[in-house]
């Protein structure tokens, strides 16, 4: 599981380039891998949010590289119990689901259902009208957030080699 720091650092990088910051052409080596890695990726993010809901209201769904291997990992909310559910990027299948105990995981995951809790539509809705707004990018993560008591969607998006970070309201 990425670490909560390395994926603030990916966000942070990502909505520092959307905000058109000159960050150069360097590219963090956890970027590089998920480009190399994504076109194995059969499923969109928005399939992989649906074939989690099976195990809880999705909190926040990524393409990642985990200890070398590259997964497409959800986290999901059924009542007070937290689950990472890691589905299977060719398939759409759940490959496994396991409760969340990390102290790191598991803070990230009850701010998430914080803000679900307050949100009338749904991540894959804020997935599809982001990749509508930037016609091109592919979303390869969306998270939960409350951004000044509102829900929001985190949507970050890769076109080519370029990660563009943007929120969408979900309520």
């Amino acid at each position: 599981v990425m670490s909560t720091k390395t994926h603030l650092a990916l966000l942070l990088t990502g909505m520092a380039w959307a905000a058109g910051s000159a960050i150069g052409a360097e590219m963090s080596a956890d970027q590089q891998a998920l480009l190399k890695a994504l076109p194995e990726a059969k499923i969109t993010l928005q399939q992989g949010l649906a074939a989690s809901a099976s195990q809880g209201q999705p909190l926040s769904a990524k393409f990642e590289i985990d200890e070398g291997h590259f997964q497409l990992s959800v986290y999901t909310a059924k009542g007070s119990a937290f689950s990472e559910v890691i589905v299977d990027y060719t398939t759409g299948k759940i490959a496994k689901a396991e409760a969340i105990t990390e102290a790191d995981d598991l803070s990230a995951a009850r701010k998430q259902s914080a803000a679900a809790a307050q949100a009338t539509s749904t991540l894959a809705a804020a997935v599809d009208k982001a990749e509508h707004d930037l016609a091109g990018y592919r979303a390869v993560s969306v998270t939960t957030k409350l951004r000044q008591h509102h829900a929001v969607a985190l949507v970050t998006l890769v076109k080519g080699q370029q990660f563009k970070s943007i929120s969408e309201p979900l309520e």
